[in-house]
C-alpha cells in the first residue's frame, strides 16, 4: 500500500464481515457513503471536551473495512498522543457510530461520527499498518497492529477497548436507540463457524438477509402472496428507505424539558413529543417494570401468634383424649367431724371426665399443568405447597383458641367436640369474667388484674388479645398526660401475665350467651398453651398428597391431619368478655 506522507497513520477503523463481541456483523458497504469523509480523532470516545479532540481521520471505504488515514493537530493533547502511536503504547483504534440499521445483528447502514484511539482491543479485525510521521522527523518506519473493538451502546457503536470500560454519553443531537448486550465469542471466530451452529429455520432467515443486503448489487425482488414478483427494493438506496435516524437534537429536547415543567412529569412531556420528533419505540426509554422479589407476596393476616402457640402446646402420639377432675370445693368432699355410735358417712366427690376424639381438617388446591410448565422464575409448586401449610397451621390454631367461626351446619365446619375452643370451653376448664359495656380502659385492666387469682393453669400465662386493646392499654395517660405504660412489656408485668400477644382472629368476635339473647365481645384469653393437648395417632400427623388429573391436565394437591384438642387441666385459661353494647 501507499504510505501517505500528509497524514500520521493510517489503519482500519473497522472491518467488515466479522463477528463483533456483541454478536454482530458489519456488512459490506454499510459505511460505504462516508468514503472521503473527513471526521474527528479522538481519545476514548471523550468528544464532549475540546482537548480531547485530537486531529482528524479522512476514511476511506475498502472491499474488507473502512480505512483511515489520521492526522495529529498541533495541540498539546495531540501532540502528546502522535508521541504515545509514535512509540507503540496506544495500540487500538475504535469507532463511533449512530443512525444504525440492522436486522437479526446484520447491520446494514450507519453513520461513524469519529475515531478514536483507545487503550486495548475487543475485535480481531482492524489494523493500523502505517505509520507516517512527516514534518522532517527523522524515524524508522515501523508496522503496529492496532484492532478495534465493537461494544454498542444505545443507538450508538463504539469498537472500545474493553466491554468493562465506561462509555461516554452521545453528542447532545444525537439519542440512543437499542440497548444492545454484547456476547463473548472467541477471538477469530469465523462467520462460518458461528453459521454452522444455525438450525435450517435460521439458517433461511440468513440466507433471506444477505440476498437483501448483497444480492444484485444491494437489490432484492419481493413478492406478492401468490408469489409473483411485484417490486423491487434497493436497501442501500437511502431515498427508498424511510427515515430511521431516530435522532433527537438539543433544541428539541430543551422543547420537552419546558413542557415537563408544565405538566410535572418527564415521561408524559417525551410521550406528548414522540409522534412530533419522529421517535419511534419509545418504549425503550420506559423499559418492562421488574418484579422486587421472586416469590409473589401474599396478602394474609397477620399469623405471628400462630407458630408460638402450635409449638407451646402439649402433643401427644395418641388422638384419643381423656381428661378427669375430681371436685374437691363441694361439701361432700370436705372432712367430717365424728360423733361416736354415728354412721360414718363416705366422703362423696365427682369425679369430672370427657373424652375427646380426633377429626380430619384438610386444604385442597389444584393448578393447571400448563400454568406450572409456563412458571419458569420460581418453583410454583413448592410456593403452593408452602402457603397450603401456612394456612393449615393457621386453621389448627384458630380452632383451638376460639373456634373456626364457621356455622355448625357448615359441611367445612370443625367440630367444637373434637378440637374443643378454649373461649367456649366449659367453665371447669375456662372461667369466664364478664365486664360492662362501658367500662373504662383502666378499670378493664384492673379487672383483668383481678381474674388472675382464678388462673391455676402452668406457670405464667399469656394474654391474647387484639392490637386495638392492646393500643388503648398503652395509650392511656394519667393526670399529667404523661403515658403509664411505656412499652408493651411494662403492661404485661402490670396485668401480671408473661407476653401480650395480638391475634388478628379474634377481632369483633362475639358470641350469644347459652340460654341467653344476652351477646359478649371477645376482650382475651389468659393461657399457657403448654395446658393444651393436641393429639394425633402415627399415620394421623400432618401429611401432603399430591396426584395428577388427567382428564382435566391438572396438578392436585392435598394436606391433611386427624387430630384431637382439648384442655385438659381445670382452670388453665380465664376468658375475659365484655357485654355488647346496647
Amino acid at each position: 500500500m501507499e504510505v501517505k506522507r500528509n497524514f500520521d497513520f493510517g489503519g482500519y477503523a473497522t472491518k467488515h464481515s466479522l463477528i463483533c463481541s456483541d454478536g454482530r456483523v458489519i456488512l459490506k458497504n454499510a459505511f460505504k457513503h462516508q468514503d472521503g469523509k473527513k471526521v474527528p480523532l479522538v481519545w476514548h470516545h471523550l468528544h464532549k471536551e475540546p482537548a480531547n479532540i485530537l486531529g482528524h481521520a479522512i476514511l476511506e471505504s475498502r472491499d474488507d473495512g473502512i480505512y483511515a488515514y489520521c492526522k495529529f493537530n498541533e495541540t498539546e493533547s495531540g501532540q502528546r498522543s502522535k508521541q504515545l502511536v509514535r512509540h507503540g503504547d496506544i495500540t487500538a483504534l475504535s469507532i463511533h457510530a449512530n443512525e444504525l440499521q440492522e436486522r437479526s445483528k446484520q447491520v446494514l447502514h450507519g453513520m461513524i461520527r469519529e475515531v478514536s484511539l483507545v487503550i486495548s482491543p475487543a475485535n480481531p479485525g482492524a489494523l493500523i499498518d502505517n505509520l507516517c510521521f512527516s514534518h522532517s522527523e527523522e524515524i524508522d518506519e515501523t508496522e503496529a497492529f492496532i484492532y478495534t473493538g465493537l461494544p454498542l451502546d444505545l443507538d450508538l457503536i463504539e469498537h472500545s477497548d474493553s466491554l468493562n470500560e465506561s462509555k461516554s454519553d452521545p453528542p447532545a443531537d444525537e439519542t440512543p436507540k437499542d440497548v444492545v448486550e454484547h456476547s463473548a465469542y472467541p477471538e477469530n471466530v469465523t462467520v462460518q463457524a458461528v453459521f454452522d451452529t444455525l438450525d435450517d429455520t435460521q439458517k433461511n432467515v440468513v440466507y433471506a438477509m444477505i440476498a437483501q443486503a448483497l444480492g444484485d448489487g444491494g437489490e432484492v425482488e419481493h413478492s406478492n402472496q401468490e408469489g409473483e414478483l411485484s417490486m423491487k427494493t434497493n436497501v442501500f438506496d437511502q431515498a427508498t428507505q424511510p427515515d430511521n435516524k431516530n435522532t433527537l437534537t438539543h433544541a428539541q429536547f430543551s422543547a420537552i424539558l419546558d413542557n415537563a415543567d408544565k405538566l410535572g412529569s418527564l415521561s408524559k412531556a417525551v410521550l406528548d413529543h414522540a409522534a412530533t420528533y419522529g421517535i419511534e419505540n419509545i418504549d425503550i426509554l420506559f423499559p418492562e417494570a421488574r418484579t422486587i422479589r421472586t416469590l409473589p407476596d401474599m396478602i394474609k393476616r397477620d399469623d405471628g401468634w400462630v407458630r408460638g402457640f402450635l409449638t407451646a402446646i402439649y402433643k401427644t402420639p395418641f388422638s384419643r383424649i381423656k381428661s378427669r377432675a375430681a371436685n374437691l370445693k363441694e361439701d361432700e368432699a370436705r372432712a367430717k367431724g365424728y360423733i361416736t355410735g354415728n354412721r360414718k358417712k363416705e366422703e362423696v366427690f365427682a369425679v369430672l371426665k370427657r373424652t375427646t376424639t380426633p377429626t380430619t381438617i384438610y386444604k385442597k388446591q389444584k393448578l393447571d399443568r400448563d400454568d406450572k410448565v409456563d412458571i419458569t422464575d420460581f418453583d410454583v409448586v413448592a410456593w403452593i405447597k408452602a402457603e397450603m401449610r401456612l394456612m393449615l397451621d393457621e386453621e389448627l390454631a384458630r380452632a383451638a383458641l376460639i373456634g373456626d367461626g364457621r356455622p355448625v351446619d357448615d359441611e367445612d365446619h370443625i367440630n367444637a367436640q373434637n378440637i374443643r375452643p378454649i373461649w367456649t370451653d366449659d367453665e371447669l376448664y375456662a372461667p369466664k369474667v364478664l365486664l360492662d359495656a362501658d367500662i373504662s380502659i383502666q378499670d378493664t385492666i384492673d379487672e383483668i388484674v383481678r381474674a388472675r387469682k382464678l388462673y391455676k393453669g402452668s406457670g405464667s400465662p399469656n394474654y391474647y388479645t387484639t392490637e386495638d386493646t392492646i393500643t388503648d392499654m398503652l395509650l392511656i395517660r394519667d393526670r399529667n398526660q404523661r403515658r403509664i405504660y411505656n412499652t408493651v412489656a411494662e403492661l404485661a408485668s402490670a396485668l401480671r401475665v408473661r407476653e401480650l400477644i395480638a391475634v388478628e382472629v379474634m377481632e369483633d368476635q362475639t358470641r350469644t350467651l347459652p340460654g341467653t339473647s344476652e351477646v359478649v365481645s371477645l376482650n382475651g384469653i389468659m393461657l399457657n398453651p403448654r395446658d393444651y393437648t393436641m393429639g394425633a395417632d402415627r399415620g394421623g400427623e400432618v401429611t401432603m398428597f399430591d396426584d395428577f388429573d388427567i382428564d382435566y391436565n391438572q396438578m392436585k394437591y392435598l394436606i391433611e391431619t386427624r387430630c384431637s384438642g382439648a384442655l385438659t387441666l381445670p382452670k388453665s385459661a380465664v376468658v375475659i368478655e365484655k357485654k355488647a353494647n346496647g
